[in-house]
Protein backbone atom coordinates (compact mmCIF):
# COMPACT_ATOMS: atom_id res chain seq x y z
CA UNK A 1 0.00 0.00 0.00
CA UNK A 2 1.66 3.04 -1.16
CA UNK A 3 0.62 5.04 2.32
CA UNK A 4 2.59 2.31 4.44
CA UNK A 5 5.36 2.79 1.77
CA UNK A 6 5.37 6.85 2.31
CA UNK A 7 5.60 6.65 6.09
CA UNK A 8 8.80 4.10 6.18
CA UNK A 9 10.05 6.16 3.40
CA UNK A 10 9.85 9.24 5.71
CA UNK A 11 10.86 7.19 8.63
CA UNK A 12 14.28 6.11 6.96
CA UNK A 13 14.59 9.45 6.00
CA UNK A 14 14.47 11.11 9.40
CA UNK A 15 17.02 8.18 10.79
CA UNK A 16 19.53 9.71 7.55
CA UNK A 17 18.55 13.24 9.22
CA UNK A 18 19.87 12.29 12.40
CA UNK A 19 23.18 10.53 11.19
CA UNK A 20 23.83 13.34 9.33
CA UNK A 21 23.21 15.77 12.29
CA UNK A 22 25.60 13.60 14.21
CA UNK A 23 28.23 13.52 11.76
CA UNK A 24 28.49 17.17 11.65
CA UNK A 25 28.29 17.58 15.71
CA UNK A 26 31.27 15.73 15.45
CA UNK A 27 33.15 17.19 12.78
CA UNK A 28 34.01 13.57 11.30
CA UNK A 29 33.74 14.58 7.43
CA UNK A 30 33.27 17.00 4.85
CA UNK A 31 30.54 15.29 3.26
CA UNK A 32 27.82 15.44 5.95
CA UNK A 33 25.98 18.51 5.48
CA UNK A 34 25.84 17.68 2.05
CA UNK A 35 24.53 14.24 2.40
CA UNK A 36 22.09 15.98 4.95
CA UNK A 37 20.36 18.82 2.36
CA UNK A 38 20.02 15.44 0.01
CA UNK A 39 17.93 13.79 2.95
CA UNK A 40 16.31 16.91 3.52
CA UNK A 41 15.43 17.48 -0.70
CA UNK A 42 14.20 13.49 -0.88
CA UNK A 43 11.83 14.35 2.20
CA UNK A 44 10.55 17.37 0.36
CA UNK A 45 10.07 15.48 -2.88
CA UNK A 46 8.41 12.97 -1.23
CA UNK A 47 5.97 15.26 0.18
CA UNK A 48 5.75 17.94 -2.74
CA UNK A 49 2.45 15.75 -4.20
CA UNK A 50 0.66 15.40 -1.03
CA UNK A 51 0.05 18.92 -0.04
CA UNK A 52 -3.05 19.48 1.15
CA UNK A 53 -2.91 16.13 3.29
CA UNK A 54 -2.74 15.78 7.19
CA UNK A 55 0.37 16.42 8.91
CA UNK A 56 2.23 17.01 5.60
CA UNK A 57 2.52 21.01 5.18
CA UNK A 58 3.92 21.97 9.11
CA UNK A 59 6.54 18.94 7.54
CA UNK A 60 7.66 20.37 4.72
CA UNK A 61 7.61 23.94 6.21
CA UNK A 62 10.19 22.57 8.49
CA UNK A 63 12.30 20.96 6.00
CA UNK A 64 12.09 23.99 3.84
CA UNK A 65 13.26 26.24 6.45
CA UNK A 66 16.30 24.32 7.54
CA UNK A 67 17.25 24.05 3.72
CA UNK A 68 17.14 27.71 3.34
CA UNK A 69 18.98 27.99 6.66
CA UNK A 70 21.59 25.41 5.41
CA UNK A 71 21.97 26.90 1.81
CA UNK A 72 24.50 29.59 2.98
CA UNK A 73 26.89 26.67 4.76
CA UNK A 74 26.97 24.50 1.86
CA UNK A 75 27.49 27.20 -0.88
CA UNK A 76 30.64 28.22 1.67
CA UNK A 77 31.73 24.62 1.74
CA UNK A 78 31.55 24.75 -2.26
CA UNK A 79 33.92 27.73 -2.74
CA UNK A 80 36.04 26.32 0.27
CA UNK A 81 36.45 23.37 -2.11
CA UNK A 82 37.10 25.83 -5.58
CA UNK A 83 39.91 27.98 -3.05
CA UNK A 84 41.36 24.93 -1.88
CA UNK A 85 41.47 23.32 -6.22
CA UNK A 86 43.39 26.67 -6.53
CA UNK A 87 45.95 26.71 -3.71
CA UNK A 88 44.94 29.41 -2.36
CA UNK A 89 45.28 28.36 1.27
CA UNK A 90 46.19 31.40 2.36
CA UNK A 91 42.49 32.07 1.90
CA UNK A 92 40.48 29.23 3.50
CA UNK A 93 41.59 29.84 7.19
CA UNK A 94 39.32 32.13 8.39
CA UNK A 95 36.04 30.89 6.07
CA UNK A 96 37.09 27.63 7.34
CA UNK A 97 36.73 28.81 10.97
CA UNK A 98 33.24 30.44 10.23
CA UNK A 99 32.21 27.14 8.36
CA UNK A 100 32.71 25.34 11.11
CA UNK A 101 30.67 27.79 13.77
CA UNK A 102 28.04 27.93 11.12
CA UNK A 103 27.71 23.66 11.21
CA UNK A 104 27.01 24.16 15.12
CA UNK A 105 25.01 26.86 14.72
CA UNK A 106 22.53 24.96 12.11
CA UNK A 107 22.11 22.12 14.74
CA UNK A 108 21.52 24.31 18.14
CA UNK A 109 18.94 25.88 15.59
CA UNK A 110 15.31 26.26 16.16
CA UNK A 111 14.70 25.18 12.48
CA UNK A 112 16.66 22.26 13.39
CA UNK A 113 14.71 21.48 16.56
CA UNK A 114 11.02 22.13 14.53
CA UNK A 115 12.27 19.78 11.98
CA UNK A 116 13.01 17.19 14.32
CA UNK A 117 9.71 17.65 16.31
CA UNK A 118 7.56 17.50 13.50
CA UNK A 119 9.14 14.35 12.14
CA UNK A 120 8.23 12.63 16.08
CA UNK A 121 4.72 13.79 15.83
CA UNK A 122 3.72 13.26 11.61
CA UNK A 123 3.87 9.23 11.56
CA UNK A 124 0.83 8.99 13.78
CA UNK A 125 -1.09 12.12 12.00
CA UNK A 126 -0.33 9.86 8.81
CA UNK A 127 -1.82 6.92 10.46
CA UNK A 128 -4.80 8.40 11.50
CA UNK A 129 -5.46 9.79 8.18
CA UNK A 130 -5.63 6.50 7.27
CA UNK A 131 -7.83 4.97 9.14
CA UNK A 132 -10.07 8.05 8.31
CA UNK A 133 -10.20 7.34 4.78
CA UNK A 134 -8.43 10.57 4.09
CA UNK A 135 -5.59 8.52 2.04
CA UNK A 136 -7.88 7.23 -0.65
CA UNK A 137 -6.80 7.89 -4.34
CA UNK A 138 -3.04 8.71 -3.11
CA UNK A 139 -1.73 6.85 -6.53
CA UNK A 140 -3.50 9.03 -8.81
CA UNK A 141 -3.12 12.32 -7.17
CA UNK A 142 0.42 11.86 -6.76
CA UNK A 143 0.74 11.09 -10.95
CA UNK A 144 -1.17 14.11 -12.22
CA UNK A 145 1.34 16.38 -9.55
CA UNK A 146 4.29 14.96 -10.82
CA UNK A 147 3.03 15.05 -14.52
CA UNK A 148 2.20 18.89 -13.89
CA UNK A 149 5.87 19.18 -12.57
CA UNK A 150 7.21 17.53 -16.37
CA UNK A 151 4.50 19.55 -18.34
CA UNK A 152 6.04 22.76 -16.58
CA UNK A 153 9.51 21.75 -17.18
CA UNK A 154 8.92 20.90 -20.62
CA UNK A 155 6.62 24.44 -21.43
CA UNK A 156 10.13 26.22 -19.49
CA UNK A 157 12.80 24.16 -21.81
CA UNK A 158 10.95 25.27 -24.77
CA UNK A 159 10.82 28.95 -24.09
CA UNK A 160 13.33 31.32 -26.10
CA UNK A 161 14.20 33.15 -23.32
CA UNK A 162 14.22 30.84 -20.49
CA UNK A 163 15.39 31.30 -17.23
CA UNK A 164 18.11 29.50 -16.09
CA UNK A 165 17.16 29.75 -12.34
CA UNK A 166 14.17 28.58 -13.38
CA UNK A 167 14.86 25.74 -15.29
CA UNK A 168 17.41 24.55 -11.95
CA UNK A 169 15.07 24.62 -9.94
CA UNK A 170 12.22 22.44 -12.05
CA UNK A 171 14.81 20.26 -13.06
CA UNK A 172 15.43 19.48 -9.58
CA UNK A 173 11.60 18.75 -8.85
CA UNK A 174 11.33 16.25 -11.64
CA UNK A 175 14.74 14.49 -10.76
CA UNK A 176 13.98 14.09 -7.57
CA UNK A 177 10.14 13.71 -7.94
CA UNK A 178 11.06 10.35 -10.33
CA UNK A 179 13.45 9.39 -7.33
CA UNK A 180 10.81 9.47 -5.01
CA UNK A 181 8.08 8.35 -6.67
CA UNK A 182 9.83 5.65 -9.27
CA UNK A 183 6.65 3.42 -10.64
CA UNK A 184 4.44 6.34 -11.05
CA UNK A 185 6.68 8.76 -12.80
CA UNK A 186 7.36 7.71 -16.95
CA UNK A 187 10.83 8.86 -17.62
CA UNK A 188 13.31 6.80 -18.98
CA UNK A 189 16.61 6.06 -17.83
CA UNK A 190 18.47 7.97 -20.54
CA UNK A 191 16.02 10.91 -19.87
CA UNK A 192 16.92 10.63 -15.84
CA UNK A 193 21.06 10.29 -17.00
CA UNK A 194 19.96 13.79 -18.98
CA UNK A 195 18.43 15.32 -16.06
CA UNK A 196 21.25 14.91 -13.84
CA UNK A 197 23.70 16.27 -16.47
CA UNK A 198 21.25 19.72 -17.05
CA UNK A 199 21.45 20.04 -13.32
CA UNK A 200 25.13 19.51 -12.46
CA UNK A 201 25.36 22.03 -15.92
CA UNK A 202 23.38 24.47 -14.70
CA UNK A 203 24.79 24.27 -11.07
CA UNK A 204 28.44 24.77 -12.44
CA UNK A 205 27.09 28.31 -14.15
CA UNK A 206 25.21 28.99 -10.10
CA UNK A 207 28.15 28.66 -8.67
CA UNK A 208 30.60 30.88 -10.90
CA UNK A 209 27.54 33.65 -10.34
CA UNK A 210 27.58 33.07 -6.89
CA UNK A 211 31.39 33.58 -6.55
CA UNK A 212 31.00 36.01 -8.86
CA UNK A 213 28.83 38.40 -6.45
CA UNK A 214 30.56 37.64 -3.37
CA UNK A 215 34.39 38.74 -5.08
CA UNK A 216 32.43 42.18 -5.07
CA UNK A 217 32.19 41.92 -1.82
CA UNK A 218 34.90 39.73 -0.18
CA UNK A 219 38.16 41.78 -2.15
CA UNK A 220 40.44 39.06 -1.32
CA UNK A 221 38.17 36.85 -4.05
CA UNK A 222 39.14 39.46 -6.68
CA UNK A 223 42.51 37.90 -7.95
CA UNK A 224 39.69 34.81 -9.32
CA UNK A 225 36.92 36.50 -10.88
CA UNK A 226 38.64 36.76 -14.68
CA UNK A 227 38.60 32.94 -14.51
CA UNK A 228 35.51 32.91 -12.75
CA UNK A 229 33.83 35.06 -15.67
CA UNK A 230 35.25 33.02 -18.19
CA UNK A 231 33.90 29.58 -16.78
CA UNK A 232 30.75 31.57 -16.38
CA UNK A 233 30.53 32.21 -20.18
CA UNK A 234 31.64 28.79 -21.11
CA UNK A 235 29.43 26.93 -18.05
CA UNK A 236 26.59 28.88 -19.70
CA UNK A 237 27.19 27.72 -23.13
CA UNK A 238 27.25 24.22 -22.42
CA UNK A 239 24.29 24.18 -20.05
CA UNK A 240 22.36 25.51 -23.05
CA UNK A 241 23.45 22.53 -25.25
CA UNK A 242 22.53 20.22 -22.68
CA UNK A 243 18.83 21.60 -22.30
CA UNK A 244 18.68 21.11 -26.23
CA UNK A 245 19.27 18.05 -26.09
CA UNK A 246 16.61 17.13 -22.77
CA UNK A 247 13.82 19.15 -24.50
CA UNK A 248 13.24 15.76 -26.35
CA UNK A 249 12.71 14.10 -23.08
CA UNK A 250 9.88 16.63 -22.00
CA UNK A 251 8.04 17.10 -25.58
Amino acid sequence: MIANRLQDQVLRLDVALQACAARLAARSDGEALHDLRISLRRLRSLLRPLRGMPGVEPLEQAAAAMGRLSTPLRDDEVLLQELQAAGLTGLIGVRRERLAAGRDSLLASAEWHQLCSTLVVWPSLWRQAGRDGVLRGLRRRIGKRQARQARRLGEALRDPAHDRHRLRLLIKRVRYGAEAYPDLVELSKDGAKRLKTAQSALGDWHDRLQWLARAEREIDLQPLTARWRAELESSAQRADRILLNLTKDFG
